[in-house]
């Protein structure tokens, strides 16, 4: 009696995604104690080095830029400030997430930030077709291609991971 598939409902990213014509393949995995990228990879059957964390950053100056990195893999502080041309950079402050971004820990998409941030994705992106990030909530995760990606955010490709 119909399609079996859970009602996916539709966060901020997905909107946006819609109305830029971005094609894209929602994965919700909600009913799990999936916390970390990791668990978050195995949960959806995907490789780890394909599904990216959304890292927010604060440079010396007072910037602020979003580095997206595979799951398993680390920021390379050092890497990251010279793909900005930053003297330093260092992780944002977990209660500074929120009013920066709109986003919560476990929940933050490098799409649909309050403000738009230079964002770097790291350059191993570039042999995957598509690349898995958060859906801006808790439990959904958003695949598309970085061709598909960058006609919502501006996103180059950089070194940035240990």
């Amino acid at each position: 009696m119909g399609d079996k598939k859970q009602k996916i409902e539709k966060t901020n990213v997905m909107r946006l995604f819609e109305q830029k014509k971005v094609a894209y393949t929602a994965h919700y995995y909600g009913n799990t104690e999936a916390i970390s990228g990791t668990e978050v990879a195995a949960v959806l059957g995907e490789d780890p080095d394909k599904v990216f964390k959304t890292l927010v950053t604060t440079a010396s100056s007072g910037e602020h830029y979003v580095f997206m990195v595979p799951v398993e893999r680390e920021l390379d502080l050092k890497k990251a400030a010279k793909a900005v041309h930053e003297k330093s950079i260092e992780m944002l402050k977990s209660k500074e997430l929120l009013p920066l971004t709109g986003y919560i820990h476990g929940g933050c998409s490098p799409v649909g930030m309050k403000k738009v941030f230079k964002t770097v994705i790291d350059e191993s992106a570039e042999s995957f077709d598509t690349v898995i990030f958060s859906g801006g909530k808790i439990g959904y995760q958003v695949e598309t291609a970085l061709s598909e990606l960058r006609k919502v955010i501006e996103v180059e490709a950089g070194d940035i991971c240990v």
